[in-house]
């Protein structure tokens, strides 16, 4: 490994790339990601994505030395610790951070074996993101697919919630919601949008879902639900609560999941 370079100024190349890559939840300008945290650093690795850079604050530098040591073509910058919180994405930063090269997924990988995919129509929030690709690994999703007007799987906020899912979980971003709809009913899935009981005209029960077969789970907005064109070619879903009129988005995409883990480990 290069002996790790010192960088002090906030004028710096990469400093500047990275601060803009987190101001606007993506890449860098290179197409790289930002994944903060000695864990994701970790899962990166783990899930064999290439990594280019790591970026250490001055108190951490030993450890996250230790980290790359040994790995070939990674390179390391050390930051003083007032420079790295200030392009920190966290309140209570760790000190290191990786540029990773996020994993090239193709459209069809969504749909092996018996799919199901979970459909993000209109998320927003990089939180409930990365949770529902938690969610998604935990309980054996196919794939996620990000339809257009959704936050970005690379949205430094939804790798960390993810905890390292991101790197794992194979997602298809920015197809719009007409192409989308076309690419789900091509490959013969079932589609499934989940909307709060008292929003259903009818709207199935959890219990009466048949997830063994090809199915898409489809999350809207949290404040508008889900969109016209994929509503129109689905079936509503609600979970039945008790003294709550909805559910988190995560919360409800992780119970959709667990109910369909449930039924295909049954039927298996």
């Amino acid at each position: 490994m290069p002996r790790p370079e010192t960088i002090s100024s906030a004028a710096n190349p990469l400093v500047k790339d990275v601060r803009r890559a987190i101001a606007r939840g993506g890449l860098t300008a290179d197409g790289w990601c930002v994944a903060e945290t000695f864990h994701l650093l970790e899962e990166a690795l783990k899930s064999e994505c290439e990594v280019k850079i790591v970026l250490a604050a001055e108190s951490v530098r030993a450890a996250a030395t230790g980290h790359a040591r040994g790995l070939t073509g990674v390179k390391v910058a050390v930051l003083p610790d007032s420079l790295f919180q200030s392009i920190s994405g966290t309140e209570t930063a760790q000190g290191v951070m990786a540029l990773v090269r996020p994993p090239e997924w193709k459209l069809e990988q969504l749909f092996r074996g018996c799919p199901l995919v979970v459909v993000l129509d209109g998320l927003q929030d990089p939180g409930n993101a990365g949770a529902i690709l938690r969610a998604a690994e935990a309980f054996g999703a196919t794939g996620v697919l990000f339809v257009k007007g959704t936050v970005s799987p690379h949205n430094p906020k939804t790798i960390r919630a993810s905890a390292g899912s991101v790197f794992r979980v194979p997602c298809f971003y920015g197809m719009d919601a007409v192409l989308a709809r076309a690419a789900l009913q091509q490959n013969h899935m079932e589609l499934y949008a989940s909307v709060p009981a008292r929003a259903a005209a009818p709207a199935r029960a959890l219990a009466d879902v048949d997830f063994t077969r090809p199915c898409g789970l489809v999350i809207g907005n949290e404040a508008r639900g889900v969109g016209s064109v994929l509503r129109a070619a689905a079936h509503d879903v609600s979970i039945p609560t008790v003294g709550v009129e909805s559910l988190n988005a995560a919360v409800a995409t992780g119970i959709l999941l667990y109910e369909a883990r449930r039924q295909r480990t049954i039927r298996a």
